[in-house]
C-alpha cells in the first residue's frame, strides 16, 4: 500500500486553531481538517434520526481546513460532515444523539447543573496523597442488592442515602466513608459496542472508542438528548466533588474500535492510524489498529481532547490505557497544558503495549522510559505480580500466597520501586526514582479479582487463610510508598464467578450478574471492609507512608535483617513487620509501642499498646508506632 507522505502533510497543512462546531448564540462556525479532500459539505439535521438533512451546505477550504458558518442559534441541531462522499460525525463533536452517529451543536452553558460554578477539582499536595478506587459506572448500581433508582446510569451516583438489603448505606455515600480520594471511572466517553437505545442487551467495559469528547449515552436517561447527556455526567462529577472525591477519567487514545468506518478514517483516510513498513495497519493494541499519536494533527487531537475534557468537566485526572503506544512528546505536551488548567491533576497509565508496534522504543511512554515522563505515574506490574503471583498464570503464587524467596522484591515495592542503596535490584523492579510515578495495586478490572486469584492459587486453603492473604496484600498496597490503587469491591472480597464454573478472568463483556458490585457484601464482609477502611485511614494520617521523593525514601525507610522471607521496615517512627510464614514474627523493642494494624484490625487510632516486643501473627502485617 502506498501511503501519502504524512510528514510533508503535517509540515504544510498543520493547523493550530480550534476545530469542530464553535458555537455562539448568533452563529456557529464549523471547521474540519481534511487537507487532501476534494470537497466537503456540512449536513444539518433537526433530529438525530431523520433520514435526510434539512440543509446541505458547501464548505470552503483554507489551507488544510474546510469551513462553514451558519447564522442563528443552532443549539440542539445535529450535524455531520460529508467529505468526498463519506458522511461522518465530527471527531471534535461535544455531544450526539443515540449511538454517536451525528454530532450535536451544543451550548455548553445549558448543560451546567445547579451549583456547577462551585464544583472544583480535589486539591492534593502530591500524587502519593491519592487513594484511587477504580469503578465501572454500570457495575456501581446494576445489582438488585442496591436500592438505586437509576440503575446503570450516571444519575445513580447522585442518589443519597441508598441502602442494601440489610439497610446499610451504600453508593457514593459509602465510598466517601471508605476514605478514598479519587474514583477512577472506566471509560465514560462514547464507546461503540453497547447499543445506547437498548443498553440492557449488552455489557462492555468501554475500551472500544467511538467519540472521545462525548459522554457515553447508555449511562444517560435519554441518549438522544445531547444536552442531558453532558449534564448528567457533570452531575456525577459534582456529586463526587461535593463529597470531597475527585473523578479520574479512563481514556483510550491508543486505538479505536473500528478502522475502515471510523470517524477518523472517514475524515482523513489512513492519517490517524499507525502503519507497518509494508503499509498495513500496525496492531500494538491487539485491537486491530494503533492511533498515530506521533503525527502532528493526531497529537493535536489528543491534546485538544484532554484539555477540553479537563476544563469543561472539571476532571481530577486521566488514566491512559496502553500508554506505551503513545509517544512521549505528545504526553509531555498534554501534561504541560493540563497543569495550566488544573495544577493538581493526576496523570497515570499502563506503561506497556498490547503487542509489537513500529513506534520507536525510545519514543514510547513505557515504564523503562519513566524518567522521560516526570508528570506521569505508571502501574507497577512488579508490585502486582510480586505480591500475588503472575496475572498470566492463574495458579502462580506471589509473596502473600506462598512463593518463597520474594523478600527483596517486596522491599523494592514497599520502597515505591525507587533505587535503594542497601541492595542492588534489577532496573525492571526499580524503574523510577520517585514514588509519585508508581501505582501500587493487586487488583484491577483486568484479570482475576484478588479474592478469586487467591482461591485459585491456594486450592487447599480455607476461607480464613485466604482472607488473611487478602488482608496482607491490602496492607502492602496501602502501607507502601507510591500511589495506592484498588478495584471497587476489592474491600468486599469481590468475586466474578463463571456460571460454567471457576472465575471469569476477563469480564469485559460478561453480564451484570458477573460484573456488578454485590452491595450486600458491605454487611456480609464487614470485618474485611473495616480492615481496608482502617488501612486507608492510617495512610492518610501518617505522612511517613506518603513520601514524595527517592531521597526521602532512602533517608527515612530502612530495613533490618529478617529470616524466612519476612520483612522488617522502619519508616520514621513507624515499625512495619511483614510475616509470610506459618510462625509468629517477633521483634524486640525498647519501651512501648502503639499498634495501628495487626492480623485482625487496622485503625488510625491505636488499637492497643505493647511493651518489649512487637509481633506479627502468621501470614499478616503489623504496623506499630513508637511512643
Amino acid at each position: 500500500m502506498n501511503l501519502p507522505d504524512f510528514k510533508a502533510i503535517d509540515k504544510e497543512f498543520y493547523f493550530d486553531g480550534e476545530l469542530g462546531a464553535i458555537y455562539s448564540a448568533g452563529r456557529t462556525l464549523f471547521r474540519v481538517w481534511a487537507p487532501l479532500a476534494e470537497q466537503a459539505f456540512l449536513r444539518l439535521y433537526r433530529t438525530p434520526s431523520e433520514p435526510k438533512p434539512y440543509d446541505r451546505i458547501p464548505m470552503e477550504k483554507s489551507g488544510g481546513v474546510w469551513c462553514a458558518e451558519v447564522s442563528g442559534d443552532l443549539h440542539g441541531i445535529f450535524y455531520t460532515y460529508e467529505i468526498d462522499s463519506r458522511e461522518t460525525i465530527d471527531i471534535y463533536a461535544r455531544s450526539a444523539g443515540a449511538n454517536g452517529i451525528r454530532g450535536m451543536v451544543t451550548d455548553l452553558s445549558r448543560t451546567d447543573p445547579d451549583g456547577w460554578e462551585d464544583s472544583r477539582p480535589v486539591k492534593l499536595e502530591s500524587y502519593t496523597d491519592a487513594v484511587i478506587y477504580e469503578l465501572h459506572v454500570r457495575d456501581f448500581s446494576s445489582d438488585e442488592s442496591g436500592n438505586f433508582r437509576l440503575r446503570g446510569k450516571f444519575g445513580a451516583f447522585c442518589e443519597k442515602n441508598v441502602t442494601n438489603a440489610f439497610s446499610d448505606v451504600i453508593g457514593l455515600d459509602y465510598i466517601a466513608k471508605l476514605g478514598v480520594t479519587h474514583i477512577h471511572l472506566l471509560p465514560v466517553f462514547d464507546y461503540q459496542t453497547v447499543d445506547e437505545t437498548d443498553p440492557e442487551a449488552g455489557f462492555n467495559w468501554g475500551y472500544d472508542p467511538l467519540n472521545y469528547n462525548i459522554p457515553e449515552g447508555s449511562y444517560t436517561t435519554d441518549p438522544n438528548n445531547g444536552t442531558a447527556r453532558v449534564r448528567e455526567f457533570k452531575e456525577l462529577i459534582k456529586a463526587a466533588h461535593d463529597r470531597g472525591i475527585g473523578i479520574i477519567m479512563d481514556v483510550v487514545y491508543n486505538h479505536t474500535y473500528s478502522t475502515a468506518d471510523s470517524p477518523f478514517t472517514k475524515t482523513f483516510p489512513e492519517y490517524y492510524y499507525r502503519h507497518k513498513a509494508d503499509g498495513t495497519l500496525s496492531n500494538g493494541s491487539a485491537c486491530g489498529n494503533e492511533f498515530a499519536s506521533d503525527r502532528a494533527m493526531a497529537s493535536k487531537f489528543i491534546q485538544d481532547s484532554l484539555c477540553y475534557l479537563a476544563e469543561e468537566y472539571r476532571l481530577d485526572g486521566f488514566r491512559f490505557d496502553l500508554m506505551g503506544l503513545m509517544d512521549i512528546k505528545t504526553l509531555n505536551l498534554c501534561a504541560e497544558k493540563l497543569r495550566r488548567i488544573n495544577p493538581d491533576i493526576i496523570l497515570y497509565g499502563e506503561g506497556w503495549t498490547g503487542g509489537k508496534s513500529p513506534l520507536s522504543e525510545k519514543k514510547r511512554a513505557m515504564k523503562r522510559n519513566a524518567v522521560k515522563l516526570p508528570q506521569f505515574a505508571m502501574f507497577s506490574d512488579d508490585f502486582r505480580d510480586g505480591v500475588k503471583g503472575s496475572v498470566f498464570e492463574d495458579e502462580s503464587c506471589g509473596y502473600v500466597n506462598g512463593e518463597p524467596g520474594q523478600s527483596e522484591l517486596i522491599k523494592s515495592v514497599i520502597s515505591g520501586g525507587v533505587f535503594r542503596s542497601d541492595v542492588e535490584r534489577p532496573q525492571s523492579e526499580c524503574w523510577t526514582d520517585t514514588p509519585q510515578q508508581t501505582v501500587n495495586y493487586v487488583e484491577a478490572h483486568d484479570n482475576l479479582t484478588l479474592f478469586d486469584k487467591l482461591r485459585v492459587s491456594m486450592p487447599s486453603a480455607n476461607e480464613e487463610e485466604i482472607i488473611a492473604a487478602d488482608k496482607m496484600a491490602a496492607a502492602l498496597v496501602f502501607l507502601s510508598q507510591g500511589i495506592p490503587f484498588m478495584q471497587a469491591g476489592q474491600e468486599l472480597l469481590r468475586s466474578k464467578p463463571d456460571p460454567d464454573g471457576g472465575f471469569v478472568h476477563d469480564s469485559y463483556n460478561s453480564p451484570d450478574s458477573v460484573n456488578s458490585i454485590k452491595w450486600n457484601d458491605v454487611t456480609i464482609h464487614r470485618n474485611v471492609l473495616e480492615y481496608y477502611k482502617g488501612l486507608i485511614a492510617i495512610r492518610k494520617n501518617y505522612p511517613a507512608l506518603r513520601l514524595r521523593t527517592g531521597d526521602e525514601i532512602r533517608e527515612k525507610l530502612t530495613y533490618e535483617p529478617a529470616e524466612n522471607g519476612a520483612v522488617i521496615a522502619h519508616i520514621g517512627n513507624l515499625l512495619l513487620l511483614v510475616n509470610p510464614n506459618d510462625q509468629p514474627l517477633k521483634r524486640p523493642i525498647s519501651g512501648k509501642a502503639d499498634i495501628l494494624a495487626d492480623s485482625k484490625r487496622a485503625s488510625a487510632e491505636p488499637l492497643y499498646s505493647v511493651e518489649g516486643t512487637v509481633s506479627a501473627a502468621p501470614h499478616s502485617v503489623t504496623l506499630a508506632v513508637a511512643e
